[in-house]
């Protein structure tokens, strides 16, 4: 499954389309976190290591995080997917898919042998793996892996020396309860998170690995001593101390999931899961379905693997977005 926001090569391949392209090729919240104003020093001087250490005690508020210094700040959590197989070489890892793809690259370009398994029940069951791999909330399909469940494999693989990699990259939005932060034990486990897609700041460059003290200690080092901006800093403490700000976002994407799954609905395909940032549809269709939407200026994303599904992100918080999608749509229904 490789990577949405695609635009230059959705327009090279429908030259015809009209502009303004609607992207709902990603799981990026299109309504971001109002920056606002950054300081000139953020851009000027490097980041004093208290600052980042601020940062990292109020993501771990945020999380639930039980202690402060297993949060560790990253440039963004595709650069820990690269470099978590290079800190915790692995023999022969397996991934709870069908899922984002950029862990096999990751294993597969470090020497591993990468098996893709179907269900929680075998990675329960099975001792051939030092590493096992779950995104949770899984990425298209939305599915949840009880915690209690982690904690069994998580345990069963620190006592050989292996680790589970838990991606919560969409966790934010998400009941507080489906969280492994809460279980993260000291040993066996490491958790990646996301800033970018919940604050819709990508482009900030910006997540967070937690993990217990040792492997805490060793993903820290090779980050080095100033693995993030000071305008990452200044942004992510605001964002994060907005309460109120995240309250809203989860109640307007509330009703944005609704009014979505209506407009795929008319489009003849059934809405199978997802999580409040993108929905997965089904149909026996569905690639004609994205050729027509491609062709109207409509980008969502196609599986080659999967080429019954597609995913459709949420659309931009402006009404006028709406209401272009809307008619976008309307024209492509039967009349």
């Amino acid at each position: 499954m490789v990577h949405g926001g695609r635009l230059f090569d959705a327009r090279h391949a429908f030259p015809k389309a009209p502009e303004p392209w609607i992207d709902l090729s990603t799981g990026i919240n299109p309504a971001p976190y109002p920056v606002g104003e950054v300081s000139e020093a953020s851009w000027t001087r490097l980041p004093e290591e208290n600052e980042i250490r601020a940062l990292e005690a109020a993501a771990a508020h945020t999380f639930g995080a039980r202690f402060e210094s297993s949060v560790i700040a990253a440039p963004g959590t595709e650069t820990l997917i690269h470099l978590l197989p290079r800190l915790f070489p692995a023999r022969h890892v397996a991934i709870l898919g069908f899922t984002y793809s950029e862990y096999k690259i990751a294993y597969e370009t470090a020497g591993a042998v990468v098996d893709i398994v179907d269900t929680i029940e075998e990675l329960l069951s099975s001792d051939d793996f030092d590493t096992i791999v779950v995104v949770n909330p899984n990425n298209p399909c939305g599915r949840l892996v009880d915690p209690k469940h982690l904690t069994a494999i998580a345990s069963k693989l620190a006592r050989k020396g292996g680790r589970l990699i838990v991606d919560e990259a969409f966790m934010d939005l998400m009941e507080d309860a489906a969280s492994f932060v809460h279980r993260l034990p000291n040993e066996g486990a490491v958790i990646l998170r996301s800033f970018g897609k919940t604050f819709g700041l990508a482009g900030l460059r910006l997540g967070f690995a937690l993990a217990g003290s040792h492997d805490g200690e060793k993903i820290r080092a090779a980050l080095g001593s100033w693995p993030i901006s000071g305008a990452s800093i200044e942004i992510g403490l605001r964002a994060y101390g907005d309460t109120g700000w995240l309250t809203n976002t989860m109640a307007r994407l509330e009703e944005d999931c609704e009014e979505l799954d209506a407009v795929i609905e008319k489009l003849g395909l059934k809405v199978i899961g997802g999580t409040p940032l993108y929905r997965l549809a089904e149909g026996d269709q569905a690639q004609e379905v994205f050729k027509r939407l491609a062709q109207s200026g409509i980008l969502v994303r196609a599986f080659k693997d999967k080429p019954n599904w597609l995913r459709f992100g949420i659309p931009g918080g402006d009404p006028e977005v709406w209401d272009l999608l809307i008619e976008r749509v309307r024209k492509l229904l039967p009349r």
